[in-house]
This record gives C-alpha cells, sequence and structure tokens, in this order.
C-alpha cells in the first residue's frame, strides 16, 4: 500500500516554467547549479522529456554520496507536472518510491511543489522524508540560479 509522504513546497522567484524546464529536460544542469547535492545525472536510456527515460542520479544524502535510477513516469506539461519512478537503489529499503514535481501560483507567489510516495519495505523503516531536504534544496538553488 503505498503512501503519500510529506509535501514540501518552495517559493520560487523564477518563472515557473523555467523550473519545470529544468526537471523535464535538463536534469542534468543541476550538478552544475547545485554541486553539494547533486553530483551527475545521466541520461540512461530514451530522451530527455519524454516519459519512459531512464535517468541516473548521483547525489549527496545526509553526507554520504548515493545513486538511484529513476523512470521518467508522467510528464503533464499544462500542469507543470512530472513523476519520478525510482527504479534502483533506493528501493533496497523502500518496495516502491516517486518522486512527484509539481508548480502552482498561489495569488502573486510561485511554487515548487515535490510529493514523495512511498511503500516501505517494513514498519521499522523511516519515513523518506530526508529526500525532501535533498529535493527542495536543489528547488532553492535553482531559483537563486535563474536570478542571477
Amino acid at each position: 500500500m503505498a503512501v503519500t509522504g510529506k509535501i514540501g513546497e518552495v517559493e520560487i522567484k523564477c518563472h515557473r516554467h523555467l523550473a519545470f524546464e529544468l526537471f523535464k529536460h535538463k536534469p542534468h544542469d543541476t550538478s552544475v547549479i547545485d554541486p553539494e547535492r547533486i553530483e551527475a545525472c545521466h541520461l540512461v536510456s530514451g530522451e530527455w522529456g519524454v516519459p519512459g527515460a531512464v535517468i541516473l542520479w548521483d547525489y549527496y544524502h545526509d553526507e554520504k554520496k548515493e545513486t538511484a535510477k529513476e523512470i521518467i513516469e508522467e510528464i503533464d506539461d499544462e500542469l507543470h507536472k512530472i513523476v519520478f519512478k525510482v527504479i534502483r537503489d533506493i528501493l533496497e529499503v523502500y518496495n516502491s518510491l516517486s518522486f512527484i514535481f509539481t508548480t502552482k501560483d498561489v495569488g502573486d507567489k510561485k511554487f515548487v511543489i515535490w510529493t514523495i510516495e512511498f511503500e516501505k519495505a517494513n514498519p521499522s523503516i523511516p519515513d523518506p522524508t530526508s529526500y525532501m531536504d535533498v529535493v527542495c534544496g536543489i528547488v532553492g538553488n535553482m531559483d537563486s540560479h535563474f536570478l542571477k
């Protein structure tokens, strides 16, 4: 049974489409924007910005280098939504894990929203909330990068 984890919202000053386009077509640029969190992002198969593409991330989590292989499961251009389904590595702890990226406007404010959907391998495993720190941190640095 999948659980929807904590939602992380980051207010941004840059245009929402810039954030969406970064994670859709150029996630490899996150290693330039936030090298303290992302060491590299490689396209394993498929095409950037197309559902079915497989991406390999080398990143830092809790001060340790980790890797995760993800498949882009869904992209909705109208809703600015991307679903990244983890298919390797973190799944040693979770039966399933997906990161859902969306954007929204609230009045004159703009937000990037990350949602984590997961299923624990067993009840003693902690919720993957520390991964929210990673993805929200990337968004904060992305916003600063685009505003330069």
